[in-house]
């Protein structure tokens, strides 16, 4: 899960990088509306946090924008606790949630675990393939009811992968899902991770199948 937090207020926006990165989510951050803009316009990203006093760009043109290029990223908006107007125009601009500052760290990491489910059309915890889950509020997945031990970049590998299961994912979707800005990781770092995963979860009836040139696919074995 990659998320893009654009909130001028390096204290608090450091303090939600550490958080979030903690639970295990890809973070990067702005401080401006135009770069908040700029990013939304050139990159992919699972959920937006995004402060609607913004410099050189309000948020509210930045999610109006968003909108018009026809995104349907889930946004939750930061917002001022009086900003009762500000609030309503950005739930009606198509913000998904809202949040008066200041507001609990806790309550934040909850609403953004919620919001993702949302964008992905489900209201589980816990994401399915045969034999093998995820629980995206722990971050453990199992195989067969058996907790497998992954790495933090294992853990968001599968869960990219299960979120589309069936379904074939590029490295370079890979790479925009899982990297952060500043990131050094390659199609060949993918390769390892992918090797990883295979002897962790292959012991089961799914596989992680190889499209030479095209990317993988998490599906389930026959028979």
């Amino acid at each position: 899960m990659r998320i893009l937090i654009a909130e001028d207020d390096q204290v608090l926006a450091d303090g939600l990088l550490r958080t979030l990165r903690k639970g295990g989510y890809a973070v990067d951050q702005v401080g401006s509306g135009s770069e908040a803009d700029a990013a939304l316009a050139d990159h992919e990203f699972d959920l937006v946090i995004l402060d609607l006093g913004l410099p050189r760009l309000h948020g509210l043109e930045v999610l109006r924008k968003l909108r018009a290029r026809g995104s349907s990223t889930p946004v939750l908006i930061l917002t001022a606790a009086d900003s009762v107007e500000q609030r309503v125009k950005g739930l009606d601009l198509g913000a998904d949630d809202y949040m008066a500052k200041p507001f609990a760290l806790q309550e934040l990491e909850a609403r953004v675990r919620a919001l993702t489910r949302r964008g992905l059309g489900t209201a589980s915890t816990i994401i399915r393939h045969g034999p093998l889950s995820f629980d995206s509020t722990g971050r453990v997945a199992y195989l067969n009811e058996q907790m497998v031990e992954l790495s933090a970049r294992e853990l968001s590998l599968l869960e990219v992968l299960l979120q589309r299961a069936g379904r074939l994912v590029s490295k370079d979707q890979l790479v925009e899902r899982l990297c952060e800005w500043g990131d050094e990781v390659s199609n060949n770092a993918i390769e390892v991770y992918i090797h990883r995963l295979r002897k962790k979860i292959e012991q089961g009836p799914v596989r992680i199948a190889t499209v030479r040139g095209l990317g993988y696919c998490l599906e389930k074995i026959p028979g």
